[in-house]
This record gives C-alpha cells, sequence and structure tokens, in this order.
C-alpha cells in the first residue's frame, strides 16, 4: 500500500499558513467546547495524522448533502481539512464509473480494513432490495459489507440519520436509518436537509485528534452542535420574550424582524447551530431569511408538518402541553415587558 501524506504536508504543499492553521485549531476548540490548552494537541494531532480513508455511500438520497459539503466556505484551512481526506468513493464525485469505482472501494477496504471511515448520506430501503441499488447490489447489502471493516460510520443528512423524506409516512419503500442496522460500530448522526458543512470538519477534526467520536446527545448528535435548540439562540428571541410576532409573511411585524413562531417556526424544538454557524460562510440561515425553522434536524420531520402544522396551534405530537408551555413564556414574557415599560416610564418621569 503507497504511503498516504500527513494532513499536515497536504496542508503545507496547499500554501496554508502556521498562524492560518493554528486559527483554525483554536476554532474548532471553540466548537467542541475545549479548553485553549487543547489547541496545541489538536494541531499536533492533525499535522501528523495521515489523510484517512473515507469511503461515502449515498442511498435514498437528493444529493443535497454532497452539495452542501462542496460549497462549503472556501478557501478555507476548513476546506483544505476536508480535501485532505482520501475520498476514495463517492459515486457522485469520483471520475471513475461502473467496475472501476467499485474495484475503488473494495481497493480502499483492503487496505485501510479497520481504519477506515464510511460516510452515509440517504436512507436505505428494506421494503425490496430492488428499490435503489448500485452496480446492481440493494443498499443494504452494499452498507454490510462497506461496514464491516471501518472504524465509524458517520450518517449524514436526516435522511441517513432519521429516514427522512424517504421514511415518511406511508414510507413506501420501508426506509430506515443507519443506526437501526449499524449496530457493531460507532455511529455519529449528523441530521439536516441539508446538515451544515462546518459541522462535519469538526468531527473529522474530533476523530483525527483523540481517536473517537465527539460527545453525542440520545440521537446520536454531537452536543456541541446540537446540544441547544434553534430559539436558545436566535437573535429574534428577544421579541419573542416580548411577545412580538409576526402573524403573516408580509405584515408590519415580520418586516420588523419579529419571531415567526406563530408562522409555524419549529426553533424551540429543534436542536442546531443554524442561529451561530449559519449558511453561506457564515451570511444567514433561514430564520433570518424571514423563513420559520422547519425543525429538519429533528426525527420525523416531515411527518410533523413543517411549519404548515405551528407548535402555537397545539397540532403537534405533544403538541398541546408545548404550546402551553409556550403560551406561558410568552405571557410572562409579555407581562415582564410591561413591567419593564412602566419602571422606566417612572423613572423618566421622577427624572
Amino acid at each position: 500500500m503507497k504511503k498516504r501524506p500527513t494532513v499536515g504536508e497536504v496542508l503545507q504543499a496547499k500554501g496554508v499558513s502556521r498562524r492560518g492553521f493554528l486559527k483554525y485549531c483554536a476554532t474548532t476548540a471553540s466548537i467542541l467546547a475545549l479548553p485553549p490548552s487543547m489547541i496545541p494537541r489538536i494541531a499536533a494531532a492533525i499535522e501528523s495524522a495521515r489523510r484517512p480513508s473515507v469511503i461515502w455511500l449515498s442511498f435514498q438520497e437528493c444529493t443535497g448533502c454532497t452539495e452542501s459539503l462542496t460549497r462549503s466556505a472556501s478557501p478555507t484551512v476548513e476546506g483544505l481539512i476536508f480535501d485532505a481526506i482520501s475520498l476514495d468513493y463517492h459515486h457522485t464525485l469520483q471520475a471513475a464509473s461502473g467496475d472501476q469505482a467499485e474495484a475503488a472501494r473494495h481497493a480502499a477496504m483492503e487496505e485501510n480494513h479497520g481504519s477506515y471511515l464510511v460516510l452515509v448520506d440517504g436512507s436505505i430501503p428494506l421494503g425490496n432490495p430492488g428499490y435503489s441499488t448500485i452496480a446492481g447490489i440493494s443498499n443494504l447489502d452494499m452498507l454490510k459489507e462497506t461496514v464491516e471493516g471501518a472504524a465509524a460510520v458517520v450518517a449524514i443528512g436526516s435522511c441517513a440519520a432519521f429516514g427522512g423524506i424517504p421514511g415518511a409516512d406511508p414510507n413506501p419503500t420501508g426506509a430506515v436509518a443507519v443506526d437501526e442496522l449499524v449496530t457493531d460500530k460507532p455511529v455519529i448522526n449528523v441530521p439536516g436537509c441539508p446538515p451544515i458543512p462546518m459541522v462535519m470538519t469538526a468531527v473529522l477534526t474530533q476523530f483525527l485528534t483523540f481517536g473517537q467520536l465527539p460527545e453525542l446527545d440520545k440521537h446520536g448528535r454531537p452536543l456541541a452542535f446540537y446540544g441547544q435548540t434553534i430559539h436558545d439562540r436566535c437573535y429574534r428571541r428577544p421579541f419573542y420574550e416580548q411577545g412580538k410576532f409576526a402573524e403573516t409573511f408580509d405584515d408590519e411585524g415580520a418586516k420588523a424582524g419579529w419571531c415567526l413562531y406563530k408562522l409555524g417556526c419549529k426553533g424551540p424544538i429543534t436542536y442546531n447551530a443554524c442561529a451561530t454557524a449559519k449558511w453561506n460562510s457564515g451570511t444567514s440561515f433561514p430564520i433570518e431569511g424571514g423563513h420559520p425553522c422547519l425543525g429538519c434536524s429533528e426525527p420525523a420531520f416531515w411527518d410533523k408538518g413543517g411549519f404548515y402544522n405551528p407548535l402555537s396551534t397545539g397540532k403537534f405530537d405533544s403538541g398541546t402541553k408545548l404550546a402551553g408551555a409556550a403560551a406561558a413564556g410568552v405571557a410572562m414574557g409579555v407581562v415582564a415587558a410591561a413591567a419593564g415599560r412602566r419602571r422606566q416610564d417612572k423613572f423618566t418621569r421622577e427624572g
């Protein structure tokens, strides 16, 4: 097997400065909630790590996850870190096709047995093997064969993590998530429709640095990115606390940037980093663009109706309780805001 260059050698060849590299390591430490003392360790681990072999399997999906990752901010060190992996198989991006493509997958599996990563986007149909095949191989058989010698598996996007749109009612293909089938390997879920590119580079950095996956929540998602709700970090949160809501998409409240809760925003029950990491080099995210959060990083988000079934109506799973709690929160926010205005008026009069 040919010797793979280290990530440090790749970055040096790409012309990345030491300062830029350390800045990336510092940012990564912050994202993963690690102390500053870990920055040198991250830098040393990444520089000396061999480019890990990655096999990317695409099953029942729309290619949106690949589109998201290939549109990560560029040229940045994050992008170069992602480029520095050895992407040995990806039937959308690779030049090879047919027998050559499958030969590349098998070669990567044999040469890197026990150490390669498998990235999967798309759900796996169990209803009929013919629903989705690659090179005449069913998705289920290809997944089992490829995962057998892997070090870990990453489910990219909500289809792979939770079944996604293919698994929505009535689920005609019998679509299931990756972790329902892979039970003997570490599985990390990176949901979203599509997921945020930065999450992938951080997960990769964690694996390169510590040889293990980051801390996960009950749904197998990295806590560093899915540990808080979008609502917790949303810039419109103050309007929620004040009881100021847009009632329609074009009313004065919408134009003033008020909270989109009454328009169906699922931010209060959706765990993701959209409000902080954002999209397009940190430019914006759906709520900032005036659209309610659909809750796409949550299990069964499609069956829960997106913004068509607002939390505020109580028509959402345990929505009555959620809506009641939210209404109470809104009421307290309104009361607190009114009290604040009274105090301010009194201060102004007495001043």
